[in-house]
This record gives structure tokens, C-alpha cells and sequence, in this order.
């Protein structure tokens, strides 16, 4: 147990001091840690940082912290390594390497529910650059005020659009990204609008201004909703307090004149 004990000290002197260069190793074999690579896994670091973090760094990180804990493991079980000690050294060293990337996919399903709020205040202002461009300029115009949050999923939808695809698959690809309430739909809208004469277009950018209009006001009424069932949860809260520290007085009474 000393010498595991001394070993693991020592590995961590190394890598403290830089005698053992954890980058290094990573950057030589980087083509092969590529292959554990998440295929969502920068769009949620975009999504949970924003874009001004670096996801390489991150994905680093994340390989260094599984090596070091598999090394860890193989150093515990040393005096007695097998195939079964290899194995759970794998898999905790594994466990550890995805555990953030868990910790990302968690934090994008909580935020959905944001993302529904946001998305028609997005699309409103999307409405407005759409009646002076074309649907790719608007859509490119409007990156810098859009939510961070979407900021990666427009990018990756420009991209397929500049690189040629004039299909509906990069609308549903950003629908599918964010799938919140009618995200489906307004994309179809979107990409119609798009196509055809201007007198279509016209017509089309009334419907979508509807659809648009009808799910701010969705929102609104989501938002009047939580904060009226926010207040309501405070006031029993108060009355419960209430109530349990009037009756705690009457008990305290009670007893006293005994």
C-alpha cells in the first residue's frame, strides 16, 4: 500500500512540475482521442460558455482528468494487475473522461425551457431583418444579437446554406437542435420564405409575422403563469410559517401557564 501510495505522489510530482508532459502525450495522439470525441459535444460548450471558450481545451482537459484517474487505478491495483483491474481501471478512467460531457447534455435539456421563452423574441427579430434581405443574409445578420445559446446552432445552419444546400435540411437540422415548441414549424415557414416571387414572399412573411406574433404571446402568458404560480408557492410558504409559529406560541403558552 506505501508503494502505491508513493507512486501516485510521485506521478503527480511529475506532471506538476512537467517532467511528464500531459499536453504533450495528448497533442501525439490527439488523432486517436479525436475518436471518443462527442459529435454535439462543441455545440454544448457554446451553448452552456458561450463562444469566447475554447472546446479543444476543454476536450483536453477532459482526456487528462481520465488518464489521470485510469493511471491512478493501475497504480491501486499494481500488486495485483489482471485483466478484471485493467478493465475497471478503464471504465472508471472512462466515467470520469464523460462525466462532463453528461454534465453539458444536462444542462442543455434544463435550459430547453428557456430556449422555448427565447425563441419567438429571436424570431421577431429575425421577422424584421427578413423584410429588407434574403433569408441567409437575415439569418446571418442576426447572430450577434441572437442568444448565445443559438449562436452555434445559426453558425452550423449558415454554414450548410453558403456551402450550397438549398434543401429544407439545414432548417430542420436547427429545429431538431433546439426542440422546443413549434420549432419544427417556424423553420418550414422560414425556409419557404425564401423561395418563390416576392408577392409569395409577401404573403409568406405575413404568415410567418402571425406565427411569430402568436407564440410571443405564448410566452408571455407561460412567463404571467410561472410568476403568478411563483407568487402563489411564496404565499402558502408564508402561510404555513405563519400558522406553525402562531401555533408554536399558543403550545409555548399553554405550557408556561401549567
Amino acid at each position: 500500500m506505501e508503494i502505491i501510495i508513493v507512486g501516485a505522489i510521485i506521478l503527480f510530482v511529475l506532471l506538476y512540475n512537467k517532467t511528464i508532459d500531459g499536453n504533450k502525450f495528448i497533442k501525439d495522439n490527439e488523432q486517436y482521442f479525436q475518436l471518443l470525441k462527442e459529435d454535439d459535444y462543441e455545440f454544448l460548450v457554446y451553448a452552456k460558455y458561450g463562444e469566447n471558450v475554447d472546446p479543444k481545451v476543454l476536450f483536453n482537459k477532459r482526456i487528462m482528468n481520465g488518464v489521470l484517474v485510469m493511471a491512478i487505478f493501475l497504480f491501486i491495483f499494481l500488486t495485483d494487475l489482471n485483466l478484471l483491474s485493467i478493465t475497471i481501471s478503464l471504465v472508471v478512467g472512462y466515467f470520469v473522461f464523460k462525466s462532463s460531457y453528461n454534465q453539458l447534455k444536462s444542462y442543455y435539456k434544463k435550459h430547453l425551457h428557456d430556449i422555448d421563452i427565447m425563441l419567438p423574441y429571436y424570431l421577431k427579430g429575425l421577422e424584421i431583418l427578413v423584410q429588407h434581405y434574403t433569408v441567409p443574409v437575415a439569418l446571418g445578420k442576426s447572430i450577434d444579437d441572437a442568444p448565445d445559446i443559438f449562436k452555434p446552432g445559426l453558425r452550423r445552419l449558415i454554414e450548410r446554406i453558403d456551402s450550397g444546400d438549398s434543401s429544407i435540411d439545414p432548417y430542420m437540422e436547427f429545429a431538431n437542435t433546439y426542440p422546443v415548441r413549434d420549432s419544427m414549424r417556424m423553420m418550414r415557414l422560414l425556409y419557404r420564405l425564401g423561395l418563390g416571387s416576392q408577392e409569395k414572399k409577401q404573403e409568406r412573411l405575413l404568415m410567418f409575422s402571425r406565427t411569430v406574433s402568436s407564440l410571443q404571446n405564448k410566452a408571455r402568458e407561460q412567463k404571467y403563469k410561472e410568476r403568478l404560480n411563483h407568487m402563489e408557492n411564496q404565499t402558502m410558504i408564508m402561510l404555513v410559517i405563519t400558522g406553525a409559529g402562531v401555533m408554536l406560541l399558543i403550545l409555548v403558552s399553554m405550557m408556561t401557564m401549567f
